[in-house]
């Protein structure tokens, strides 16, 4: 029997969660840090810059819902939880390091786009010529006086 096809574009394929959980902000930062190594959540939390305790949290289980990364609790007091990726983790998580890095290295390439479209004579300011968006047509009642 053959495994089903997934089409990432297709409203109920499953592939589509997993694509956002990893590629989303905190999904793809939480990833890049544990691609360092495993760590604790405190850890995680202080190495991805921003984030939430709660959001990590609601990250961290969805990540290992998906088979991403493994959680390892320790029955311990205070307890002691360590965060990895698992080797499906590690393969995805090496691709989209790849994009971070790229992203990474022309940012000064995005930031002179950036200061373009922000610029009076750019999208963001002042319409002229044909990024000139044209006036709606006026709504109309037939017949009316």
């Amino acid at each position: 029997m053959d495994a089903p096809a997934f089409d990432v574009f297709s409203r109920q394929c499953p592939s589509r969660s997993t694509l956002e959980h990893a590629t989303g902000r905190w999904g793809s930062l939480t990833l890049g840090a544990l691609y360092e190594g495993g760590r604790r959540f405190n850890e995680l939390r202080r190495r991805v810059d921003g984030v939430s305790e709660k959001m990590l949290a609601q990250t961290l289980h969805a990540l290992e819902r998906d088979g991403l990364v493994r959680r390892d609790a320790r029955p311990v007091n205070p307890p002691w939880v360590d965060y990895e990726l698992t080797p499906l983790g590690r393969e995805i998580t090496g691709r989209l390091l790849g994009l971070i890095r790229l992203v990474e290295e022309r940012m000064p390439e995005v930031l002179m786009a950036q200061e373009r479209y922000d610029a009076p004579c750019g999208r963001g300011g002042t319409p002229s010529g044909s990024d000139a968006t044209p006036p709606a047509p006026q709504d109309t009642v037939r017949g009316a006086r």
